[in-house]
């Protein structure tokens, strides 16, 4: 029987077409279609027992007996005779989507749980898919789901046959703002072709905020690589678009405005806020199915006010917060997945809480950290930023604060000092008494000293437990998401706890940084500024300058045979590795081989959970190995008699007795701590690369499982939800929320993101984010000749030659690298480079360090000059005074 007990998406079509929607052709195989497929083949015990399974466990077991049964079971020819007439009717090419009673609800949208098909021509075909529709009724994606809602999983199917639009645009769009249930904010997400890329995340979808009247509030035109398009049988298949295609916006204002004032219409007809997917072929737009938009304004945007407006503090109305990226962008630079931030923001606020309790301080002003520390970084429009108050806080904790302030705004970069008005009230606990306090604080100095002397010992302790623990997971080939995620609690708990006390190590560095200023102040008052930053080196053997040598020996290696140096410089980096075994230049790919044995848990971006390592993607190491390349052989652009300091002899010349003793002990004891933490963030690397694979291998276990469309969904997740796909059951929501966070994604990267700003309580509207500098980014005038661009001295020498500005290190060969922040995965492309130029960052940040080992001038902190600097101009850097001259005009294009 046709049409009766048609489910969801036929109630959704039949409600669009008396709505006055222009809607293709269709027809519905009813309920009774399905229930007849049981009757005639005997399955109706099967599905009486997946309909009674008492917990999720015996559910998930029924519907895979059943899913295999309805795939395996002979097609009745009652159900095929009707499956015939139904084609019959709408005839042609058609979709296939199924249709379940309790779909596309108002509570309950049970959105890509069951399978549609595009695409389908020929009766065998069509009842082809139509038992795959019914089959999908019984995916685990889809009872783990009822399940989390807490309601009886979906038993009666019905299909819907619709005829097939070949269009040359589609998408989705939400009549009200999915996230902020905004009224006046109607949401289109476009592409060209069909729309099977849009709603799988796979293409980077044009998004578009409209007003009540039409007008185009915000555009972010999407990335467009691929389009989907009829194949030359059934189904569909992926086109590259051109980069002028990809350029362009899918829909103009004039349609992008009659598409939401349909939508508006057809809301109001429907009785509330929908999402409607539509298409526009040669005839014209069309409305292909309608649905409520569930959830609105409920879980989804409490758990993403974690995640952009802060870090979901409870600020009180009024009370200032400070935001600053400074140096953090130097581990989560420009945009930063909600797993990666909320990971981080984690740890940091669990480590901090450790190493307070390893410093002695007691328990009742432990428990006032808990109001601050979790809340240590922001994430606003998908960058991440200091709550920088908060980190003044931090630093209270050990002794010495009125001079620790002042070393932690360098260490930082930050830019701006906090006034010692507010500086001076920002205290991390409080105690009930004059007495209590000086006994606490007393304790606290009195074991701070004890670890001022012991650092040595306990940094050779941890190193030891690290590696053990690092040893016994690096390797692991995980076979499921269980095994992974229980493998990643487990890491999570032990390197935390760990970690807790070493945090120390930046306080005691603080402190003898502080310390060297003031000696050289007072002994050296002459002494140029970056003295004191060449005099804070870790030492040339520090381990975490090692790939950075190793990447320069592997270049002299391929230099040395013009046949791999010519294959290095003239493949595309992504099928290098390829191209050198098909070539037979086997020896060289062993010395690849062992760097990426060696280091291939570094990435770019090292710290940021969703960028895969040098193992699973070696083109990174072949972008670095082309620009080192580059580098030798070439010319010395230094500028005759502007070579580095060196800090020995002039304290040789400037300082002896009792006063250069003194420095000596202080300086050396500063350059092993410097050691040490460089020592601790190479550590960090690797936690971090071992917990990628962790993260990697439960993606894929949920893409598998249908809790995701794709396993780089993952990244969209928050560390909570993660937690919850495996402790109990995915959110209901979750794809909702992977779905507003993608096209959230898209409209950040259209803003700029300031270095600081401030908010007062929880007003993060547009408008105050706007009053900020959160604005769309707008075109900065080039620099001319004779323009100076200051910033702060930090590895010295002077340099001239041409500026190549770069997101990330590649074929800079001997130019200047001109960039908005590093990560510690640059390290391997210094080589190339002749000189840096760091407009975030500061003196004392970790390529920094090995610039100056490596004898690269650098000069950070350099405001603008990202988007001042065009690559080709020649430029002069000052590593020693700090400045960047522009000497000559250049290309009109940068590459950041």
């Amino acid at each position: 029987m046709l049409g009766a007990g048609g489910g969801g998406k036929a109630a959704g079509l039949r409600a669009l077409v008396a709505a006055g929607a222009r809607v293709p052709e269709w027809t519905v195989l009813g309920t009774e279609v399905f229930a007849g497929f049981l009757a005639a083949t005997g399955l109706g015990e099967r599905l009486a027992a997946f309909a009674g399974a008492p917990d999720l466990d015996s559910a998930l077991t029924a519907a895979a007996d059943l899913r295999k049964a309805i795939g395996e079971a002979p097609l009745p020819a009652e159900v095929f005779e009707a499956i015939e007439t139904a084609y019959e009717r709408v005839g042609g090419t058609v979709a296939v989507r199924s249709s379940g009673v309790g779909e596309d609800g108002g509570a309950d949208s049970f959105a890509g749980q069951f399978d549609s098909f595009l695409h389908v021509t020929g009766v065998e075909a069509v009842a082809g898919r139509v038992r795959q529709c019914l089959a999908s009724g019984f995916a685990e994606r889809a009872v783990r789901y009822a399940f989390a809602r807490d309601r009886p999983p979906i038993t009666e199917l019905a299909v819907v046959l619709q005829r097939f639009v070949a269009a040359r645009a589609s998408g989705v769009l939400f009549t009200v703002d999915p996230v902020t249930g905004d009224a006046d904010r109607l949401v289109v997400s476009a592409v060209y072709g069909l729309g099977e890329g849009l709603v799988s995340g796979a293409v980077d979808a044009d998004t578009a905020i409209v007003g009540p009247d039409g007008t185009v509030l915000e555009l972010t035109v999407g990335a467009k690589e691929q389009e989907y398009l009829p194949g030359p049988g059934d189904g569909l298949v992926a086109v590259d678009v051109s980069a002028e295609r990809r350029a362009a916006q899918v829909l103009d204002a004039a349609e992008l405005a009659e598409l939401a004032r349909r939508g508006r219409e057809l809301a109001t007809a429907l009785g509330g806020p929908q999402d409607i997917e539509w298409a526009i072929d040669a005839d014209g737009l069309w409305f292909l199915q309608a649905r409520p938009i569930t959830t609105l304004g409920a879980p989804a945007r409490s758990q993403d006010q974690a995640l952009d407006e802060g870090a979901g503090e409870d600020v009180p109305a009024g009370e200032l917060r400070i935001w600053d990226n400074s140096n953090i962008i130097e581990s989560f630079s420009g945009l930063t997945s909600p797993l990666t931030f909320t990971v981080a923001a984690g740890i940091y606020g669990r480590v901090y809480r450790g190493y307070a309790k390893s410093l002695g301080v007691a328990e009742a002003q432990l428990r006032q950290l808990d109001s601050w520390t979790p809340y240590l970084l922001g994430r606003f429009n998908g960058r991440v930023y200091y709550n920088l108050l908060h980190w003044y806080r931090m630093v209270g904790i050990a002794p010495g604060y009125p001079l620790n302030r002042k070393v932690l705004e360098a260490a930082l970069g930050v830019a701006e000092p906090l006034p010692d008005e507010i500086a001076k009230t920002l205290r991390p606990f409080t105690f009930g008494s004059p007495l209590r306090r000086a006994r606490s604080r007393l304790r606290t100095a009195v074991i701070y000293r004890r670890r001022l002397r012991d650092i040595d010992s306990m940094m050779a302790e941890f190193c030891a437990e690290f590696y053990r623990v690092y040893d016994r997971y690096e390797a692991v080939e995980y076979t499921g998401g269980a095994e992974a995620y229980a493998a990643y609690r487990e890491v999570d708990r032990d390197l935390v706890e760990r970690w807790g006390p070493m945090m120390v190590l930046d306080a005691i560095l603080l402190t003898l940084t502080g310390a060297m200023f003031l000696l050289t102040r007072l002994f050296l008052p002459r002494a140029p500024e970056s003295l004191l930053y060449a005099l804070l080196g870790p030492g040339a053997d520090v381990e975490s300058a090692e790939p950075a040598r190793a990447m320069t020996g592997l270049a002299e290696r391929a230099h040395a045979d013009p046949a791999v140096a010519e294959l290095v410089r003239g493949t595309d980096p992504g099928q290098t590795y390829a191209a050198l075994r098909e070539a037979g230049h086997r020896d060289f790919l062993r010395e690849v081989d062992d760097y990426l044995d060696r280091y291939g848990y570094r990435s770019l971006d090292e710290l940021k959970l969703e960028i895969p390592d040098l193992r699973e993607d070696p083109s990174g190491l072949f972008v670095m190995l082309r620009s080192a390349l580059g580098r030798i052989g070439a010319d010395d652009t230094a500028v005759p008699g502007a070579d580095a300091i060196d800090p020995d002899a002039y304290l040789d010349e400037h300082l002896r007795g009792g006063r250069r003793r003194i420095y000596d002990r202080v300086r050396a004891k500063t350059a092993r701590c410097a050691a040490h933490r460089e020592r601790l963030r190479f550590c960090r690397t690797r936690a971090f690369g071992m917990v990628k694979r962790m993260i990697r291998a439960m993606g894929r276990d949920l893409a598998e499982r249908g809790v995701l469309d794709d396993f780089t969904d993952v990244f969209t997740l928050t560390v909570d939800e993660l937690c919850e796909c495996y402790d109990s059951a995915p959110a209901p929501e979750l794809r909702d929320r992977i779905a507003a966070r993608r096209v959230a994604r898209t409209a950040d990267a259209a803003l700029v993101a300031p270095a600081r700003f401030e908010t007062r309580g929880t007003d993060f509207t547009p408008g105050a984010l706007a009053a900020q500098g959160w604005v769309p980014v707008t075109d900065v005038p080039a620099a001319e000749p004779g323009d100076v661009l200051g910033g702060i001295p930090s590895a010295a020498g002077v340099v001239e030659g041409n500026a190549v500005v770069v997101d990330e290190p590649r074929d800079v060969a001997g130019g200047i690298l001109v960039t908005y922040r590093t990560d510690p995965g640059w390290v391997a492309a210094l080589p190339s480079a002749s000189a840096l130029v760091i407009e975030r960052g500061s003196p004392l940040t970790h390529v920094a360090i090995v610039a100056r080992e490596l004898g690269v001038p650098t000069v950070v902190q350099v405001p603008g000059s990202t988007r001042r600097l065009r690559t080709g101009m020649r430029i002069r850097v000052d590593g020693t005074a700090g400045t960047v001259t522009v000497l000559s005009g250049g290309g009109a294009e940068s590459g950041a």
